[in-house]
């Protein structure tokens, strides 16, 4: 009898242990992150939801970090009442405002304009059971919460690849990113998951500024274009996208910035590369890039 209460005790701490490691593991170890979309998938199988273009960031259950792992300073008010559990999502407020987004919640010490912001829950890394779960306890949370700054990126069904693509034009006409497809079985993984993915009308990708070049013609004067380096290595200049403020004022040397692009060429240049934003300093994709 005691050996048996011994060995169940002994059970139990194991048990535990393991739970607090899994929970440690899934708090501070990196990312899901999603692969390009295949038309040979189907689609009735896949959770469907925007692809929200703000700052990422994760709930420990105690405080806000950055896909790199940097503590976010949100006001007290922001995270009150918040799940005590690890959560995925999007600090967002509207789209094409990804500048803004990170201006406000990338700084340390935090204003009103917070109220502008909301996290888009949109997954919950610890809890493994197939995303269709994770979707329904998402939905019980955010309404225990009662916290308007916690919301749940909408998820939803669509019953074909034609129903995909007239979702996809409809959000990318009205200044949207894509979508993101999540398989109602998939467990949360790290890393890249082949069945988390992302659709887009054109890729994107984050590159370094290694020089300006000067314009010419109407650009005399200002920055024509920049020559830039991929994490890749992959160097090529980009001459379109930019306002007439930026080129007075271009990216900075040495800083990263997003652009999009349609395809690779044979030599794996991005193909009608135009500049989309500059990428805030705290966000470096090469130091990201290293923690994951």
């Amino acid at each position: 009898m005691m050996l048996k209460i011994f060995t169940l005790i002994i059970s139990l701490s194991l048990s535990l242990s393991l739970k607090a490691a899994n929970q440690n593991e899934y708090t501070t170890g990196p990312f899901q992150l999603a692969e390009r979309y295949k038309s040979d998938i189907d689609v009735k199988d896949y959770f469907v939801s925007e692809k929200l273009d703000g700052v990422r960031a994760r709930w420990t259950g105690r405080e806000l970090l950055t896909r790199k792992g940097n503590k976010l300073y949100p006001p007290a008010w922001f995270t009150q009442d918040w799940p005590a559990i690890p959560m995925d999502g999007e600090l967002w407020s509207k789209r094409g405002d990804f500048e803004r987004i990170a201006s406000i919640v990338l700084t340390n010490t935090p204003d009103h304009r917070w109220r502008e912001i909301t996290m888009m829950l949109f997954d919950l890394p610890i809890l493994e059971t197939p995303f269709s779960s994770r979707v329904s306890k998402m939905k019980e949370l955010v309404r225990q919460t009662a916290n308007p700054s916690l919301a749940i990126i909408p998820q939803f069904k669509l019953p074909s690849t034609e129903a995909l693509q007239v979702k996809l034009d409809e959000i990318s006409d009205n200044g949207g990113e894509g979508v993101m497809l999540h398989h109602q079985h998939a467990f949360y993984q790290h890393g890249r998951n082949s069945r988390l993915l992302k659709a887009k009308r054109f890729e994107d990708d984050e590159a370094r500024v290694l020089a300006h070049i000067a314009g010419k013609g109407k650009f005399r004067g200002m920055m024509g274009s920049l020559l830039v380096e991929t994490k890749d290595g992959v160097k090529f200049k980009i001459g379109s996208g930019f306002s007439q403020q930026e080129r007075k004022d271009p990216p900075p040397l040495n800083s990263w910035i997003t652009f999009k692009y349609y395809g690779l060429t044979k030599r794996g240049v991005p193909r009608f590369a135009s500049y989309l934003r500059l990428r805030p300093a705290q966000d470096n994709p090469a130091e990201r890039r290293a923690s994951l």
